[in-house]
């Protein structure tokens, strides 16, 4: 089978290789999807990196957790009737070696659920780590109907989807971003206010836009950077649900005034979210697509044969939306 993958840590140009592998078989329990679209996020590329230097140990690896395609076969204990079925793979290249980035994925049959006939495949590649993180982020701490919540970089990969599931659950939302273009985004998505986080004092802006009421919660995309425009906006006894803190790897709290705040913070990845919360974000997100009621931004979609360069513009960042990598 066509395939992507890498025996050594480092550039993408230098190091993803493509062409031939084995087809895996499905074991039990596990069903064969034939990929048609392979989504690229941001942990793939540090995968590929080098953040987890014990990845290699056992040899090469195919990466990308996220993708769609149709399932072709199916192992024992897997219903024969899902062959043919359309599916999105979600969480494909965690704890294991071989994921999406391949013609063929044989995966549990539980991480492959059905993709409904209104969604391309390539929003299927999507939904995994961005929309399962933003679900995660709104719906992890109780009800959110009737409060206000701050989604940060609301256009980017998670937060446009964080916006959606938010108005969704009957929420008040503002956003930040920093392009005109990427505040239409917010706003499309559903934002009532949008402020620019690379203005000085934007978590006053917030303030402004809701009166001098402080947020409920916080959906952040950059965590430590935020954290002192966000503690001037949140309410004492608000929820910062968290799911990355590239620009500052290892953030310095003020412990004591979080602390007289009664915060809760709350850490998000998709790979250890309990299997309850999994699937109520399948299920909610199905239904969803099957209404038309998600939104999607996907920025690039690149061939099988630009792989490389999908993982270069991951890194390069700069632009809202998902990078998909067309299969078949």
């Amino acid at each position: 089978m066509k395939a992507a993958w890498f025996e050594t840590f480092g550039p993408a140009s230098e190091n993803l290789i493509v062409g031939e592998q084995p087809r895996p078989e499905p074991g039990p329990g596990q069903v064969l999807v034939r990929l048609a679209v392979t989504g690229v996020n941001p942990s793939d590329v540090k995968k590929r990196a080098g953040a987890f230097p014990s990845l290699l140990d056992e040899g090469l690896v195919i990466p990308h957790s996220d993708g769609a395609g149709v399932i072709e076969a199916v192992g024992t204990g897997v219903d024969a009737a899902r062959v043919g079925e359309r599916v999105f793979v979600y969480q494909a290249q965690y704890g294991r070696r071989f994921g999406t980035a391949a013609e063929y994925v044989a995966i549990d049959g539980g991480r492959a659920p059905r993709l409904p006939d209104a969604a391309s495949f390539a929003v299927g590649a999507c939904i995994g780590i961005p929309v399962m993180t933003a679900h995660r982020c709104v719906h992890a701490d109780g009800l959110v109907a009737g409060q206000t919540i701050l989604v940060t970089g609301g256009a980017g990969r998670v937060g446009y989807y964080a916006i959606q599931w938010a108005k969704m659950a009957g929420a008040t939302v503002i956003a930040s971003a920093s392009k005109p273009a990427d505040e239409s985004a917010c706003r499309d998505a559903g934002a009532d206010h949008v402020v620019n986080h690379r203005e000085p004092d934007w978590g006053g802006r917030v303030l402004e836009c809701t009166g001098g009421v402080r947020v409920d919660r916080v959906i952040d995309v950059e965590f430590g950077a935020n954290l002192p425009e966000v503690l001037k906006c949140i309410r004492t006894g608000g929820t910062i649900a968290t799911y990355s803190s590239t620009q500052v790897p290892e953030p310095r709290l003020p412990f004591r005034d979080m602390m007289f705040m009664d915060l809760t913070i709350r850490l998000v990845i998709v790979y250890a979210m309990p299997e309850a919360a999994k699937d109520a974000a399948v299920r909610d997100t199905t239904a969803a697509l099957e209404t038309g009621r998600l939104q999607h931004r996907i920025a690039h979609q690149l061939p099988f044969e630009q792989m490389a360069r999908a993982h270069e513009l991951i890194e390069q960042g700069g632009f809202g939306g998902c990078v998909v990598v067309s299969v078949s």
